[in-house]
């Protein structure tokens, strides 16, 4: 649709002289701040709210309560595969959510171990 619109702002400017160009940058929408605002952080397992854990991609407050459910009733996650354990999260969603999935120190210091 955008193209259209260039298009015929072009067409328009080569009709009355006037810059079709910068026209066509206003009409042009700018990117979504929210869509950036909503990329997750890590979030440790171990210590995120309900609210915190229901950030993650594909994660609802519903789940997200089984998660804290799991992990009082359980004790704290060793393994962020452990989540697979938990009611409505299975292989193919947590591998969606395992880049933003922390069970304590950070990965990264825990690879230098």
């Amino acid at each position: 649709m955008f193209r259209t619109i260039s298009t015929c702002l072009a067409v328009l400017a080569l009709l009355t002289g006037t810059p079709a160009v910068a026209q066509a940058q206003e009409a042009k929408p700018a990117p979504s701040r929210a869509a950036s605002s909503r990329t997750p952080a890590v979030v440790n397992l171990n210590t995120a709210t309900a609210a915190q854990i229901a950030t993650l991609p594909g994660i609802g407050p519903a789940t997200a309560q089984r998660i804290i459910e799991h992990r009082e009733k359980n004790g704290p996650f060793k393994k962020i595969e452990e989540l697979m354990n938990v009611k409505g999260i299975g292989e193919k969603s947590f591998l969606k959510l395992k880049p933003f999935l922390s069970v304590g120190e950070s990965r990264t210091a825990a690879a230098k171990e």
